[in-house]
C-alpha cells in the first residue's frame, strides 16, 4: 500500500521498515537514512534549481533551496503520502502523538528517500523526487521563494515609508536540543504585535514576518 503511495516498489522491504522506524522504537533505527536521505534531496534539488533557473544569482539560489528543503515541506509531503500510519514509534512517542508530529514525519521523509537510493540508484531516486516536487517545481513562486519573509517584509514596508518591523524574543520553551522560541513582531499598520513560533529564533522570526505580510497586504 505504502510502496504504491510514493510510487517505488521496495526489492529489500527491510530499508523501508528502518525508514519507517522512530528512535524511540528501536536502538536500529531511521537516524542514519535521515541522515543520507537530507544530503540526497539537498543535491538533487539544487541540481534541478541550478538548470531550472539558469538567471538567478548564489544568493538566490540558496534561498529557493531553502524554500523547497526544509522540515516543514518534507513533514508535509509525509502527511501526503500517509507515512505516520506507517511509523514504528515508541510507546511514548505514541501516546503523545508523535506520528503527527512534524520533526518526526521530516526525518522519516529524508529517511525514506535515503531507503530508496540505497534500495536502487542515483538515477532512481532522482526519478522519484522529481516525481514529488514536481507540483511544487512547476507551481513555485520564484519571486516569493528567492526573497526570505523578513526580507518581503522590511522592502515592502520601506517601499510605502514606513518603519522597519521590531522583533522581539517573548518566550523561550523546551529543553535545550529541543527548544521553541516565541517572537513578536511590531510594526505601524498594525494595533498590536504579531507572535509566531519556531525551533530556532530565525524561524520565529520568518515565521513572524510571514503573518505579518498576509495581515498588511
Amino acid at each position: 500500500m505504502l510502496c504504491s503511495q510514493v510510487g517505488y516498489q521496495f526489492d529489500d522491504i527491510k530499508l523501508l521498515q528502518l525508514a519507517l522506524t522512530h528512535r524511540s522504537a528501536s536502538k536500529g533505527n531511521n537516524e542514519r537514512l535521515e541522515f543520507l536521505g537530507d544530503s540526497i534531496l539537498s543535491f538533487i534539488i539544487s541540481d534541478v534549481i541550478y538548470h531550472k533557473f539558469p538567471d538567478i544569482d548564489e544568493g538566490q539560489m540558496s534561498r529557493l533551496r531553502a524554500a523547497l528543503v526544509k522540515g516543514e515541506n518534507f513533514a508535509n509531503m509525509a502527511r501526503e503520502l500517509e507515512l505516520g500510519k506507517y511509523l514504528k514509534l515508541g510507546a511514548g512517542e505514541l501516546k503523545s502523538g508523535g506520528f503527527r508530529r512534524d520533526s518526526i514525519l521530516a526525518d522519516a521523509f529524508e529517511a525514506l528517500i535515503g531507503a530508496v537510493y540505497l534500495d536502487s540508484n542515483e538515477q532512481q531516486v532522482r526519478t522519484l523526487i522529481f516525481k514529488l516536487f514536481e507540483s511544487q517545481l512547476a507551481n513555485i513562486d520564484l519571486n516569493r521563494a528567492i526573497k526570505d519573509p523578513k526580507t518581503r517584509l522590511q522592502e515592502y514596508l520601506q517601499s510605502r515609508r514606513q518603519a522597519v518591523p521590531e522583533y522581539e524574543v517573548i518566550k523561550i520553551e523546551g529543553k535545550s536540543h529541543e527548544q521553541t522560541f516565541t517572537v513578536s513582531c511590531r510594526v505601524e499598520a498594525l494595533e498590536q504585535p504579531v507572535t509566531a513560533a519556531g525551533s530556532s529564533r530565525r524561524k520565529a522570526e520568518q515565521a513572524v514576518a510571514e503573518k505579518v505580510l498576509e495581515l498588511i497586504k
